[in-house]
């Protein structure tokens, strides 16, 4: 019985050893990055023009959030075509970079 619980120990930790690590963000590099988005997401209450809707604020998203969003566009799992072109255009370090810069903004109180 001892075996195979320490077998089983063995084999869960191997398991999560394999999977794939998480890019640690650097948030310095993601403000550089963010720039070309601020046309959209740095103007408050902007709305787009066709088709007509708010461009939500992702400063102080959740940062794993913001790492699935992106990569999600980038991968063309979620459609937008300007953010599917924003993403597909990053790393996915410079994907953690941005998530990282962004979830450290603290958001504007009301």
């Amino acid at each position: 019985m001892m075996k195979r619980s320490l077998l089983s120990a063995a084999c869960l930790a191997l398991a999560f050893a394999a999977l794939p690590a998480a890019a640690k963000g650097d948030a310095e590099k993601g403000k550089a990055l963010f720039y070309t988005c601020t046309g959209c997401h740095g103007i408050a209450d902007y709305k787009n023009a066709y088709p007509t809707y708010r461009v939500p604020k992702v400063g102080g998203q959740n940062e794993q959030y913001l790492v699935a969003a992106l990569t999600s566009y980038k991968k063309g799992e979620r459609k937008h075509p300007t953010m599917a072109a924003q993403a597909g255009s990053f790393s996915a370090q410079e994907i953690a970079d941005i998530a990282a810069y962004l979830s450290a903004i603290k958001p504007a109180k009301k």
